[in-house]
């Protein structure tokens, strides 16, 4: 069976609702204040009937609740919300992965009861730094204290498999402040760490800012002694950088993203979502009150293309090269039928002789000049030819 054409195991659900817009944020989301809260849960029922209905789901591996900022859903609202997503999608597996993305600034222990009843096994806290000043500077709600009491919350609840988002090259941030903002995290021992560069996105207030040269960016070299810093004090720390941005216990790599880096296929409901579902990429209407409406007519699709052979072997070597362990002859055998240096093999050994990637026993991965330079390396698997 080609990969593409698989029934998905993982789920991804979109709670668009925050209680302020990050100045860096280009995600669907939507102030929460005079939101339809209810309406859009509804809506969102509605939408998991109708896609059961059109592919009913198997065995479900992985479940993730992105936003937006889920964790502003109301105690009631949180065990309503999980509750549906139970009965459409019910899974009594132990190994199951539930994760669901939390702002410090929004969980307290009520919620997070809510949360640890209603099945979430894993959270991910948008931590982003340690530096109040830099949190207020990139609009973020929470402060450093808001942190600590988070995750002290989360530990008396019960939950155990805990990230934390970081962020480097942000206005302002000194190699300095990163490293005190990495000792004071990896000092709360959590078993993963999402670390990314800041990306300046059109539609953000930064955006705006860098256009009239208002945005007092670190310099290139201070950004990347950032990340090299990051990579050496986690290494240090035991952590295994499975993927360019996350790093690792043995064991505790996320499940759910794996899923997207190994091209597999997934449910992507919620209003502004992404799936890809028997070979069809969809995106879903973005604006509250038009999904809720859209809902009501059938599935609330903004558009769905099916996917090109072309474009599923370009998505499989961009994706799957930010995995650390690489991409794997036989994986591509078994999504296309094709083996990998047939497809590519020129440009495979062009990128070897400049030591962006290395041969392994099953394939190929990035080597640690490759992952500095990963967008170059991806680059030049567009548009080659599969004739």
């Amino acid at each position: 069976m080609i990969q593409r054409e698989e029934t998905p195991q993982a789920l991804y659900l979109h709670i668009p609702f925050c209680t302020n817009k990050c100045h860096y944020c280009d995600f669907n989301s939507y102030i929460l204040k005079g939101q339809p809260v209810m309406d859009y849960l509804d809506a969102l029922e509605r939408e998991m009937e109708q896609t059961v209905k059109l592919i009913p789901p198997g065995e479900i591996q992985t479940i993730f609740v992105g936003g937006g900022t889920p964790t502003v859903l109301l105690p009631d609202q949180m065990e309503s919300f999980l509750k549906r997503v139970h009965t459409y999608f019910p899974n009594k597996s132990a190994e199951l992965e539930f994760s669901m993305e939390a702002n410090p600034g929004t969980t307290d222990k009520e919620k997070l009861q809510a949360m640890k009843e209603g099945g979430v096994n894993r959270i991910s806290f948008g931590v982003q730094s340690f530096d109040n000043a830099l949190l207020e500077g990139i609009g973020r709600i929470h402060n450093t204290d808001d942190v600590y009491r988070s995750i002290e919350n989360a530990r008396q609840v019960g939950f155990t498999n805990m990230s934390i988002d970081l962020m480097f090259g942000l206005p302002n941030q000194t190699v300095a402040a990163m490293n005190d903002s990495l000792d004071k995290a990896l000092a709360l021992g959590l078993p993963h760490y999402s670390i990314y560069g800041l990306k300046v996105e059109e539609n953000t207030l930064f955006h705006n800012l860098y256009q009239k040269n208002l945005l007092p960016l670190p310099d290139e070299d201070d950004e990347l002694d950032m990340f090299l810093l990051i990579m050496k004090r986690l290494k240090e720390a035991g952590y295994s950088q499975y993927e360019i941005s996350n790093f690792a216990k043995p064991g505790k790599e996320s499940r759910h993203n794996s899923m997207y880096w190994l091209n597999r296929s997934y449910y992507g409901l919620g209003a502004g979502a992404h799936g890809y579902m028997h070979g069809n990429r969809h995106v879903n209407i973005k604006g509250v009150q038009a999904y809720i409406d859209a809902t009501q007519k059938g599935r609330p699709l903004l558009e769905e293309y099916a996917i090109s052979e072309q474009e599923a072997i370009e998505d499989f070597m961009m994706v799957g090269l930010r995995l650390l362990s690489g991409v794997k002859r036989a994986d591509f055998r078994r999504q296309f039928g094709l083996e990998l240096e047939a497809v590519f093999g020129s440009h495979l050994n062009k990128l070897m002789d400049q030591k962006l990637l290395a041969a392994t026993d099953d394939g190929y991965r990035l080597t640690e000049q490759g992952v500095l330079l990963g967008n170059e390396v991806f680059g030049e698997f567009l548009s080659v030819s599969v004739e």
